[in-house]
């Protein structure tokens, strides 16, 4: 495959990082369809060429590759598994990505489903967040099989930069909960530490200076504690999805009979800003509870 092939690849779900997805596969050539709940949100696309469908099903009917880029597992099995959804109306052949951040118990049924048609499917799961998704330097974490994921691979590339084929279905989705798990406890750590450092009287953007070349290094602490600092808790991950990839990974480590305890602790603090109203603030918001 390549930009001036006839594949033709639907997209559903413009929200937040799908919008800017979708718009790297249309810039590299390909027939693009679209559906999202929220019509405007695809008019920018449209305009450029991409092709509006009325439903997923349409978009499942009318593409070769359907990738999706939701909100909840209940989204992902709705659009998927529903009665006119992207299973019933795909071609057999079609190749199915599921980009959401979902249930490995999902992709895994979503993958069976598929091949009663057919159909191929991947669970792809992405971390980046908007930034990532603007630049097209996502990482991608892919379960399914090789044929797929090869044929897929050069529509994979339009978005990210480190793609990597984690093994069968679910496998993609389990590696994203090793990621949010991992980040849920970095956060936390990162708030804190800037937090000790504001009750100290130091002044944080010299404290970043230090730490942020030292072995507590990182993205977390280098990216958002510098937006901490200034006081922008503007999402490029909503907190109310955060929340959702928290429970999704606890109730996978309750099924593997494996105790998270910072992760647990670290839904229970996010649960409670989303409470308070910050659910539609990115996740370093965490820092409003230490303003307490």
């Amino acid at each position: 495959m390549n930009g001036n092939s006839k594949v033709r690849v639907g997209f559903i779900g413009l929200g937040i990082m799908g919008r800017s997805m979708a718009g790297h596969i249309l810039n590299a050539g390909y027939q693009l369809n679209l559906y999202n709940r929220t019509r405007a949100r695809a008019d920018e696309l449209v305009a450029k060429g991409a092709v509006w469908c009325g439903t997923p099903g349409e978009v499942a009917a009318a593409s070769d590759i359907v990738i999706t880029m939701v909100g909840f597992p209940r989204d992902v099995e709705e659009v998927y598994l529903g009665d006119e959804g992207i299973v019933a109306r795909a071609a057999p052949g079609a190749i199915l990505i599921d980009m959401t951040t979902s249930s490995p118990v999902l992709a895994r049924r979503i993958g069976a489903e598929a091949a009663k048609k057919g159909c191929d499917a991947l669970d792809a799961p992405v971390s980046g967040g908007e930034g990532g998704a603007r630049d097209a330097k996502l990482a991608i974490m892919v379960g399914g099989g090789q044929a797929a994921f090869d044929s897929a691979l050069p529509i994979l590339q339009k978005m990210g930069t480190n793609i990597v084929l984690q093994g069968g279905p679910g496998a993609g989705q389990h590696t994203k909960m090793c990621n949010q798990i991992v980040i849920a406890s970095t956060i936390m750590g990162v708030c804190e530490g800037l937090a000790y450092g504001r009750h100290a009287g130091l002044d944080l953007d010299t404290v970043l200076q230090s730490i942020g070349g030292g072995a507590a290094s990182g993205f977390q602490l280098n990216t958002f504690g510098a937006r901490i600092i200034k006081g922008d808790f503007a999402p490029g991950f909503f907190i109310e999805h955060f929340i959702k990839d928290l429970g999704i990974a606890l109730a996978e480590a309750a099924r593997m009979q494996l105790d998270l305890p910072a992760l647990a602790l670290a839904r229970k603090l996010y649960q409670q800003l989303a409470e308070q109203g910050h659910g539609r603030s990115g996740t370093q918001a965490l820092f409003k509870y230490y303003e307490k």
